[in-house]
Protein backbone atom coordinates (compact mmCIF):
# COMPACT_ATOMS: atom_id res chain seq x y z
CA UNK A 1 0.00 0.00 0.00
CA UNK A 2 1.36 3.47 -1.01
CA UNK A 3 1.17 5.55 1.64
CA UNK A 4 2.89 8.55 -0.47
CA UNK A 5 2.86 8.73 -4.40
CA UNK A 6 3.63 11.38 -6.82
CA UNK A 7 3.27 12.26 -10.64
CA UNK A 8 5.33 14.84 -12.09
CA UNK A 9 5.96 16.84 -8.86
CA UNK A 10 7.70 19.68 -10.27
CA UNK A 11 8.92 22.99 -8.83
CA UNK A 12 10.11 26.61 -10.67
CA UNK A 13 11.34 29.56 -8.85
CA UNK A 14 10.78 32.78 -10.36
CA UNK A 15 13.89 34.80 -10.79
CA UNK A 16 15.63 38.31 -11.61
CA UNK A 17 17.47 35.84 -14.77
CA UNK A 18 14.42 33.91 -15.87
CA UNK A 19 12.58 30.58 -14.05
CA UNK A 20 14.88 28.06 -12.11
CA UNK A 21 13.42 24.63 -12.34
CA UNK A 22 14.34 23.28 -9.04
CA UNK A 23 12.12 20.39 -9.68
CA UNK A 24 11.65 18.69 -12.70
CA UNK A 25 9.12 16.34 -12.06
CA UNK A 26 9.61 13.62 -9.65
CA UNK A 27 7.65 10.34 -9.76
CA UNK A 28 7.72 8.20 -6.84
CA UNK A 29 5.86 5.49 -4.36
CA UNK A 30 6.81 5.42 -0.98
CA UNK A 31 5.03 2.01 0.70
CA UNK A 32 3.76 2.41 4.35
CA UNK A 33 5.73 0.98 6.94
CA UNK A 34 9.04 1.79 4.56
CA UNK A 35 12.02 3.63 5.63
CA UNK A 36 12.50 5.64 2.47
CA UNK A 37 16.39 7.22 2.11
CA UNK A 38 16.14 10.38 -0.15
CA UNK A 39 19.52 10.70 -1.96
CA UNK A 40 21.44 13.24 -4.08
CA UNK A 41 24.08 15.57 -4.68
CA UNK A 42 23.96 19.14 -3.52
CA UNK A 43 21.01 21.23 -5.82
CA UNK A 44 19.71 18.32 -7.18
CA UNK A 45 15.84 18.73 -5.69
CA UNK A 46 15.64 17.16 -2.59
CA UNK A 47 14.91 19.93 0.33
CA UNK A 48 12.29 21.17 -2.31
CA UNK A 49 11.07 18.19 -2.63
CA UNK A 50 10.45 17.75 0.96
CA UNK A 51 9.11 21.42 1.71
CA UNK A 52 6.71 20.40 -1.13
CA UNK A 53 5.97 16.87 0.20
CA UNK A 54 5.33 18.88 4.08
CA UNK A 55 3.63 21.53 2.50
CA UNK A 56 5.61 24.29 3.55
CA UNK A 57 6.11 25.22 -0.46
CA UNK A 58 3.28 24.80 -3.29
CA UNK A 59 4.03 22.38 -6.22
CA UNK A 60 3.88 24.38 -9.66
CA UNK A 61 3.01 21.42 -11.36
CA UNK A 62 2.36 17.40 -10.76
CA UNK A 63 0.34 15.85 -8.48
CA UNK A 64 0.98 14.21 -4.69
CA UNK A 65 -1.03 12.46 -1.87
CA UNK A 66 0.48 11.88 1.49
CA UNK A 67 -1.52 9.26 3.74
CA UNK A 68 -4.35 9.56 1.22
CA UNK A 69 -4.55 13.31 1.11
CA UNK A 70 -4.31 15.72 -1.82
CA UNK A 71 -1.13 18.06 -1.51
CA UNK A 72 -2.77 20.70 -2.79
CA UNK A 73 -6.28 20.32 -2.42
CA UNK A 74 -6.13 19.06 1.37
CA UNK A 75 -2.77 20.33 2.93
CA UNK A 76 -4.01 20.64 6.14
CA UNK A 77 -5.13 16.93 5.89
CA UNK A 78 -1.30 16.30 4.86
CA UNK A 79 -0.34 18.06 7.73
CA UNK A 80 -2.41 15.73 10.54
CA UNK A 81 -0.75 12.87 8.60
CA UNK A 82 2.59 13.81 8.85
CA UNK A 83 5.51 14.79 11.24
CA UNK A 84 8.59 16.90 9.91
CA UNK A 85 11.64 17.16 11.63
CA UNK A 86 14.10 19.80 9.85
CA UNK A 87 17.99 20.08 9.47
CA UNK A 88 18.01 23.23 11.92
CA UNK A 89 15.05 22.10 14.51
CA UNK A 90 12.65 24.53 16.45
CA UNK A 91 13.28 23.83 20.65
CA UNK A 92 12.96 26.70 22.71
CA UNK A 93 16.41 27.29 24.27
CA UNK A 94 14.74 29.15 27.54
CA UNK A 95 12.06 26.48 28.68
CA UNK A 96 12.11 23.02 29.55
CA UNK A 97 12.02 19.44 28.01
CA UNK A 98 8.44 19.36 29.51
CA UNK A 99 7.52 22.75 28.60
CA UNK A 100 8.31 22.06 25.15
CA UNK A 101 6.71 18.81 24.63
CA UNK A 102 3.48 19.89 26.46
CA UNK A 103 2.93 22.84 25.14
CA UNK A 104 3.28 20.88 21.54
CA UNK A 105 0.98 19.11 22.12
CA UNK A 106 -1.67 21.91 23.23
CA UNK A 107 -0.42 23.03 19.91
CA UNK A 108 -2.38 19.73 18.35
CA UNK A 109 -5.50 20.80 20.70
CA UNK A 110 -4.65 17.87 23.16
CA UNK A 111 -6.12 18.99 26.35
CA UNK A 112 -3.48 19.91 29.45
CA UNK A 113 -4.02 16.18 30.90
CA UNK A 114 -3.88 14.80 26.96
CA UNK A 115 -0.56 16.85 26.65
CA UNK A 116 1.06 15.62 30.35
CA UNK A 117 -0.01 12.26 29.31
CA UNK A 118 1.52 11.92 25.38
CA UNK A 119 4.36 13.98 27.64
CA UNK A 120 5.64 10.91 29.57
CA UNK A 121 4.68 9.09 26.66
CA UNK A 122 7.10 10.45 24.41
CA UNK A 123 10.15 10.71 27.21
CA UNK A 124 9.62 7.33 27.77
CA UNK A 125 10.19 6.04 24.75
CA UNK A 126 12.66 8.60 23.36
CA UNK A 127 14.73 8.27 26.47
CA UNK A 128 13.85 11.73 27.41
CA UNK A 129 12.44 11.07 30.83
CA UNK A 130 15.61 11.72 32.99
CA UNK A 131 15.48 14.93 31.18
CA UNK A 132 12.15 16.60 31.03
CA UNK A 133 12.82 19.26 33.31
CA UNK A 134 16.12 20.00 32.38
CA UNK A 135 15.95 23.06 30.19
CA UNK A 136 16.42 22.84 26.24
CA UNK A 137 19.48 24.67 26.31
CA UNK A 138 21.52 22.64 28.69
CA UNK A 139 20.91 19.45 25.78
CA UNK A 140 23.80 17.58 24.01
CA UNK A 141 23.01 17.48 20.03
CA UNK A 142 21.94 13.90 20.04
CA UNK A 143 19.27 14.99 23.32
CA UNK A 144 17.88 17.22 21.59
CA UNK A 145 17.86 15.47 17.95
CA UNK A 146 15.40 13.27 20.32
CA UNK A 147 13.39 16.06 21.23
CA UNK A 148 13.20 17.32 18.11
CA UNK A 149 11.47 14.13 16.76
CA UNK A 150 9.65 13.69 19.62
CA UNK A 151 7.61 16.95 19.18
CA UNK A 152 7.20 15.61 15.57
CA UNK A 153 5.92 12.51 16.57
CA UNK A 154 3.21 14.14 19.64
CA UNK A 155 0.23 13.80 17.02
CA UNK A 156 0.99 9.86 16.35
CA UNK A 157 1.99 11.21 12.66
CA UNK A 158 1.39 8.29 9.72
CA UNK A 159 4.44 9.18 7.83
CA UNK A 160 7.83 10.96 9.56
CA UNK A 161 9.89 13.96 7.37
CA UNK A 162 13.62 13.49 8.40
CA UNK A 163 15.69 16.29 6.71
CA UNK A 164 19.41 15.51 8.01
CA UNK A 165 18.57 13.95 11.07
CA UNK A 166 22.15 12.90 12.47
CA UNK A 167 24.22 16.14 11.22
CA UNK A 168 26.56 17.26 13.92
CA UNK A 169 26.33 14.39 15.83
CA UNK A 170 29.08 12.27 17.24
CA UNK A 171 29.29 8.40 16.09
CA UNK A 172 27.43 7.23 19.66
CA UNK A 173 24.49 9.60 18.72
CA UNK A 174 24.14 8.76 15.46
CA UNK A 175 24.25 5.40 16.62
CA UNK A 176 21.32 6.08 19.07
CA UNK A 177 18.97 8.19 16.48
CA UNK A 178 19.43 5.05 13.45
CA UNK A 179 18.19 2.72 16.88
CA UNK A 180 15.18 5.18 17.43
CA UNK A 181 14.19 5.14 13.76
CA UNK A 182 14.43 1.57 13.59
CA UNK A 183 12.02 1.61 16.05
CA UNK A 184 9.46 3.49 15.02
CA UNK A 185 9.25 1.65 11.95
CA UNK A 186 9.06 -1.68 13.79
CA UNK A 187 7.03 -0.62 16.97
CA UNK A 188 4.70 1.93 15.27
CA UNK A 189 4.70 1.14 11.86
CA UNK A 190 5.62 4.21 10.96
CA UNK A 191 6.64 5.49 7.45
CA UNK A 192 9.94 7.29 7.83
CA UNK A 193 11.15 9.85 4.72
CA UNK A 194 15.27 10.01 5.49
CA UNK A 195 17.02 12.66 3.61
CA UNK A 196 20.75 12.09 4.41
CA UNK A 197 24.42 13.11 2.84
CA UNK A 198 25.54 10.38 4.61
CA UNK A 199 25.66 7.11 2.48
CA UNK A 200 26.69 4.99 5.27
CA UNK A 201 23.34 6.11 7.18
CA UNK A 202 21.33 5.64 4.47
CA UNK A 203 22.72 2.07 3.45
CA UNK A 204 22.42 0.83 7.39
CA UNK A 205 18.84 2.65 7.58
CA UNK A 206 16.43 2.75 4.20
CA UNK A 207 14.88 -0.20 3.36
CA UNK A 208 14.99 1.34 -0.35
CA UNK A 209 16.39 4.35 -1.87
CA UNK A 210 15.72 7.17 -4.35
CA UNK A 211 18.60 9.07 -6.09
CA UNK A 212 17.68 12.90 -7.84
CA UNK A 213 19.63 14.83 -9.72
CA UNK A 214 18.77 17.79 -11.57
CA UNK A 215 15.43 17.75 -10.09
CA UNK A 216 14.32 14.37 -11.25
CA UNK A 217 14.37 10.83 -9.79
CA UNK A 218 17.53 9.32 -11.39
CA UNK A 219 17.86 5.55 -9.76
CA UNK A 220 15.91 3.83 -7.00
CA UNK A 221 16.17 0.40 -5.46
CA UNK A 222 17.23 -1.15 -2.25
CA UNK A 223 20.82 -0.46 -1.58
CA UNK A 224 21.62 -4.04 -2.71
CA UNK A 225 20.28 -4.03 -6.26
CA UNK A 226 21.59 -0.23 -6.66
CA UNK A 227 25.20 -1.49 -5.64
CA UNK A 228 25.04 -4.70 -7.67
CA UNK A 229 23.25 -2.73 -10.79
CA UNK A 230 25.58 0.58 -10.65
CA UNK A 231 28.86 -0.75 -9.15
CA UNK A 232 28.83 -4.23 -10.02
CA UNK A 233 28.86 -6.29 -6.82
CA UNK A 234 26.44 -6.39 -3.43
CA UNK A 235 29.34 -5.38 -1.68
CA UNK A 236 30.49 -2.42 -3.58
CA UNK A 237 30.10 0.92 -1.11
CA UNK A 238 27.10 2.94 -1.71
CA UNK A 239 29.38 5.78 -1.97
CA UNK A 240 30.68 4.01 -5.63
CA UNK A 241 27.41 3.11 -6.40
CA UNK A 242 26.01 6.94 -5.82
CA UNK A 243 29.12 8.26 -7.33
CA UNK A 244 28.43 6.30 -10.55
CA UNK A 245 24.40 7.15 -10.58
CA UNK A 246 24.92 10.99 -10.54
CA UNK A 247 28.44 11.37 -12.30
CA UNK A 248 29.89 13.68 -9.40
CA UNK A 249 32.41 13.34 -7.07
CA UNK A 250 35.09 15.67 -5.64
CA UNK A 251 38.66 15.46 -7.66
CA UNK A 252 40.76 12.87 -6.16
CA UNK A 253 43.33 13.89 -2.79
CA UNK A 254 46.86 13.94 -5.15
CA UNK A 255 45.20 15.45 -8.36
CA UNK A 256 47.58 17.90 -9.31
CA UNK A 257 46.29 20.89 -11.45
CA UNK A 258 47.46 20.97 -14.88
CA UNK A 259 48.46 24.21 -16.77
CA UNK A 260 46.55 24.95 -19.69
Amino acid sequence: MAIISTAGLARTFQTKRGPVEAVRGIDLTVKAGEILGFLGPNGAGKTTTLRMLTTLLAPTGGAATVAGCDLVRDPAGVREKCGYVAQSGGVDPNISVREELVTQGRLYRLSKAEAAARTEELAAELGLRELLDRKCAALSGGQRRRLDIAMALTHRPAVLFLDEPTTGLDPAGRADLWDLVRGLRDRHGTTVFLTTHYLDEADALADRLVIVDHGTVVAEGTPAALKERYAGSAGASLQDTFLAITGRGPAPVDATPVAV
